[in-house]
């Protein structure tokens, strides 16, 4: 093969991972690992038409996928004609084509069979690489750029490649998160025609990042798709590469060389590690699907985060609803779902209170616990007035992260149930306090636990009041 251009191009044209064998030979210094392998007949399937792959730091994920893959689907079988590669930063595209571009000059064999190239800059601002010989063209971008309409001559991206377009600065606020996701729901899927090809590479950075939400939506059959995980070691401790790391000898040697636990975890195990100041963790939560019977309650009540004002950049009023159980002679708050989270006016929050005081009591009127400072009174004193059951809330002097804080033990004990759908917005503030641009929700759940738990529970007459 490395002697005759027939055979080579014949055999190589048929498989990626034989063309990674004979054109990235000099990439290859262990033993291929059987995760790798099914990485390369990822890229071979046509019948994928997305794929999400998660893989541990020196995994040669980028490797195979965002170097050899390109010029592979171009030369081989697929005959792809436009090729897009795409990172978070302008830098990191650049990268991207650098990589290749180093490729294409400096292999000889490569040179050979595929050349000549040509290099451009185009309207895009990113580097493209076009293979005049298969009237191909490979483009790499960032998410900074807009690429909506972007084409080599009548074809649209037939390929479309996404390596780490996430970093721990843009999953750290819902935000950033959802900016992501629109631009590639909004911009890279329908960049492509009926028979691209998206593949997604990258890391695990948070419980709501883009991967998680494509890994969901694959999941619940919203997107045709797979998705893969390879952590170097599993959770049986079996290692995924052992040609190069053969036993926990050199596992633990490579630990040394990182030096840093939750690096180590993130970016090797492929854990989602919390920020270290993180007050609740997600594996605290704990689901219910249905509510007791009613002959187990106690009473329904809300609590009330209270922001009047409807400009752009106020805060939300929120106001977190739940019952409250006396099961096995144990107390169970219930959060209900669907909480009140919008930005509303002094009338607008009267009457949103007033609507949800009844209707989580069927009608009757159920008490709301509403933080007792300055303007709040005037709500709460007019909710009375109008014979609501309203109660200022003392923060003592808490701030809204010791008042979370102090939910902590009630939540990892199971004391606090979430309903399986409907509370996701809560359960990303609690989570994620301290990072995530709102915290009404988190702040109004603490209100009403807080009030929940500070006084003995003796079975009320009427659950209502």
């Amino acid at each position: 093969m490395l002697t005759d251009h027939q055979v080579r191009t014949a055999v190589t044209k048929e498989s990626h991972e034989w063309f990674f064998a004979v054109y990235f030979s000099h990439y290859i210094k262990h033993e291929t690992a059987p995760f790798q392998k099914e990485m390369f007949a990822i890229s071979e399937d046509e019948n994928i038409k997305n794929a999400v792959i998660v893989a541990f730091r020196g995994s040669a994920k980028s490797t195979i996928m965002a170097l050899s893959y390109p010029i592979w689907a171009i030369l081989g079988k697929q005959q792809k004609k436009f090729v897009l590669l795409l990172s978070q930063t302008q830098n990191q595209a650049r990268q991207l084509m650098t990589n290749l571009k180093q490729e294409l000059e400096t292999n000889e064999i490569l040179r050979t069979d595929l050349g000549p190239f040509q290099e451009t800059d185009d309207e895009w601002r990113s580097f493209s690489i076009v293979l005049p010989k298969y009237a191909a063209r490979i483009t790499a971008a960032s998410s900074e750029q807009s690429i909506r309409g972007i084409r080599h001559g009548t074809y649209r991206p037939d390929l479309i490649i996404c390596d780490d377009v996430e970093d721990l600065n843009s999953v750290k606020t819902r935000e950033g998160r959802d900016k992501t996701y629109q631009w590639l729901t909004g911009d890279v899927l329908p960049a492509g025609d009926k028979n691209t090809k998206v593949i997604m590479i990258g890391n695990l950075l948070h419980e709501d990042s883009v991967l998680m939400r494509l890994k969901q939506n694959i999941e619940e059959r919203k997107l045709d798709g797979i998705f893969r995980f390879y952590p170097l070691l599993d959770e049986a401790g079996n290692i995924a590469w052992p040609g190069k790391y053969p036993t926990a000898i050199e596992i633990e040697a490579l630990k040394r060389t990182i030096g840093n636990d939750i690096s180590w975890q993130r970016e090797y195990l492929l854990h989602i590690v919390p920020n270290a100041e993180q007050v609740i963790r997600p594996e605290w939560i704990k689901y219910y699907y249905e509510l007791p019977n009613d002959k187990h309650l106690l009473y329904a009540i809300t609590g009330v985060d209270l922001a009047i004002s409807e400009k752009e950049t106020a805060d939300y009023t929120a106001a977190v609803s739940a019952k409250v159980y006396i099961l096995n002679e144990k107390r169970y708050i219930f959060i209900l779902p669907n909480p009140l989270n919008k930005r509303l006016s002094f009338p607008e929050a009267l009457q949103n209170l007033k609507l949800l005081s009844t209707s989580i009591g069927n009608g009757h009127k159920t008490r709301l616990i509403i933080e007792d400072c300055g303007y709040q009174r005037a709500i709460i004193q007019q909710l009375k007035d109008e014979d609501f059951p309203a109660e200022g809330f003392d923060l003592k002097g808490n701030d809204k992260r010791t008042r979370l804080m102090l939910t902590s033990n009630l939540i990892e004990s199971g004391c606090v149930l979430f309903p399986k759908k409907g509370a996701e917005n809560i359960i990303e503030q609690i989570v994620g306090f301290g990072v995530e641009k709102h915290d009404d929700l988190a702040d109004a759940f603490s209100i009403l636990v807080l009030h929940i738990t500070k006084k003995p529970y003796v079975v009320p007459q009427i659950f209502w009041i």
